[in-house]
């Protein structure tokens, strides 16, 4: 169950995108302050209903360190790296998070790595630098944007330090997620007054995409995903992560915000086998359990 639930992130990251293309023109890190803020309410529901209710807020430093580090120090240092180099190649970079925690969970208590998590792995990376090319005029690294690779890199250790940590702190309740929320989105509107320009949002739809965006990708994920890393199949759920560029790509191609290609089909192909391949474990145990 908390694989699933781990899963249920993955399906709402894929929203991502498209909500963020519909939400406008405002600066990355108030749209951050504002998601960030919704998302705060959203985990606040099972905090609340949980029995001793916001005490669970009273956590040691390095389980604050370790969750506000995650959330905030991965999405600063994306802004930074997409505009200190082309978006395309920081994203591809910033995209070795889940290479990262496949790799990384050998280290892990319980934990075996074996050769379908890293094939698993690296196939769906490669399906991602399709997905992420196609989008754009295709890759090309250049030694001017070293400083913006930097940025992007170390976010994707950033996040999957973070997802490994996370196992490492089962015993910290999920619902202190709503307290990570609430720490970033403070972060997030200093950032946002030091740095950018407020712009606000100009119609209906707009509102609708940012609050969606709260609510899903920001909110209820970040709460699915730390049952999932904390309790779930980490390694397949790494492996599995490579599906969200591809669903969040074919969602902009489904509502007309980016065009099909052969290069999106054969990308989705190799995900796909990636993550399944990454999945043989459970594929083998539901097998057996249809022989007997």
């Amino acid at each position: 169950m908390a694989t699933i639930f781990g899963f249920s992130a993955i399906l709402m990251w894929a929203l991502l995108a498209l909500l963020a293309a519909r939400s406008g023109t405002m600066p990355a890190f108030q749209l951050a302050a504002m998601t960030f803020a919704i998302g705060t309410l959203v985990c606040l529901v099972p905090l609340l209903v949980r029995p001793g209710g916001l005490r669970v807020l009273r956590q040691p430093p390095h389980v604050w360190l370790v969750g506000v580090g995650g959330l905030f120090g991965y999405h600063a240092l994306y802004f930074a790296a997409v505009r200190a180099a082309p978006p395309v190649e920081a994203s591809l970079i910033a995209y070795l998070w889940p290479l990262l925690i496949v790799v990384g969970s050998a280290l892990l208590p319980g934990e075996r790595l074996r050769w379908y998590h890293i094939a698993g792995a690296a196939i769906g990376l490669v399906g991602t630098a399709l997905v992420i090319a196609g989008r754009g005029e295709g890759l090309s690294f250049s030694p001017q944007y070293t400083p913006g690779y930097l940025l992007a890199a170390t976010a994707a250790v950033f996040w999957a330090g973070y997802s490994l940590l996370s196992r490492r702190l089962a015993a910290v309740p999920s619902e202190v997620v709503g307290g990570f929320c609430a720490a970033t989105a403070i972060l997030s509107l200093l950032c946002h007054l030091l740095f950018e320009e407020t712009v606000w949002p100009t119609g209906g739809e707009e509102w609708a995409a940012i609050v969606l965006l709260g609510l899903l990708p920001v909110g209820a994920a970040f709460f699915s995903w730390d049952i999932g890393v904390k309790r779930g199949d980490i390694q397949l759920l790494g492996a599995a992560s490579y599906l969200a560029p591809i669903l969040s790509t074919l969602a902009l191609v489904a509502f007309g915000e980016a065009p099909f290609s052969l290069s999106l089909l054969a990308a989705a192909l190799l995900i796909t086998g990636g993550a399944a391949l990454a999945a043989l474990p459970m594929f083998r145990k539901l097998a057996m359990r249809g022989v007997s």
